[in-house]
């Protein structure tokens, strides 16, 4: 399938591993060009230029925390001065699971106000295009409390951001821009928490395998390639949902 992504122009936070670069790579290999953050220089920066040497399109980066608003809300100005414009954002950058204040207020700051300030900057530049796409990167913890034994800061500001995602959807569909959020499930890859976990709790990664479907965790492109169909003009007509990766690991019914 043709996504038409030629030209596209995009910005993914938490760009630098994991779910992050599998994105950009997709979206690289479609003929998009993307911008990139992370709080770590020396990954962002070999990253960035691996994906250069590699791509079709530009690729952009800057090191920053989206906890701190007013950077990333110039992270989307000099993304849309660097590119040309902006067609996507993928909000995708995430704090750790926690149950203490400080992990709260992480979450907080991290998943829930980076997504509201993204859409807020990045609003005039979608609204220019007539197409634009924003994709909240939430998680199967916003769905069902889990196979972790406690309630944390993590899964209910993943919720909250599904509610925001589905409202903005409704806002700003006047303006052509269409709001989604993807769901993962457990999701492993090359330094990730489940690999982590793999190795420090294999009672629980066995547990969380056995307890999905198809018998075996995603991996890091599996959501990537639902991401990048989302954002993309073929899923033109999708907005305000919430698509979950989760190989049949919750236990949900759709109405």
């Amino acid at each position: 399938m043709d996504l038409d992504l030629e030209g596209k122009r995009a910005l993914i936070t938490g760009g630098s591993r994991g779910i992050g670069l599998a994105i950009a790579r997709t979206l690289l290999a479609e003929g998009a060009s993307v911008s990139l953050c992370a709080r770590g220089a020396r990954q962002l920066t070999e990253t960035a230029e691996k994906l250069s040497a590699q791509a079709r399109g530009s690729v952009y980066h800057r090191v920053l925390d989206v906890a701190d608003r007013a950077e990333l809300t110039a992270f989307v100005h000099e993304t849309a001065e660097a590119l040309g414009g902006l067609d996507i954002v993928v909000a995708n950058a995430s704090a750790s699971v926690g149950a203490d204040d400080k992990s709260w207020e992480h979450n907080f700051a991290t998943d829930l106000m980076s997504l509201v300030t993204l859409i807020e900057a990045a609003t005039p530049y979608l609204t220019a295009g007539r197409a634009g796409a924003v994709v909240a990167i939430a998680s199967t913890s916003a769905l069902e409390a889990g196979i972790l034994p406690t309630a944390n800061s993590f899964g209910a500001f993943k919720a909250a951001m599904l509610q925001h995602a589905a409202a903005k959807a409704k806002e700003l569909a006047p303006q052509g821009i269409r709001v989604n959020s993807v769901s993962p499930g457990p999701v492993y890859f090359e330094g990730g928490v489940w690999e982590q976990i793999k190795h420090g709790m294999p009672e629980l990664y066995q547990g969380a395998v056995a307890a999905t479907g198809l018998g075996k965790l995603a991996s890091a492109e599996d959501v990537a390639n639902a991401v990048v169909f989302l954002a993309s003009p073929a899923a033109g007509q999708v907005t305000g949902t919430n698509l979950v990766i989760d190989g049949g690991f919750t236990d949900r019914f759709e109405f």
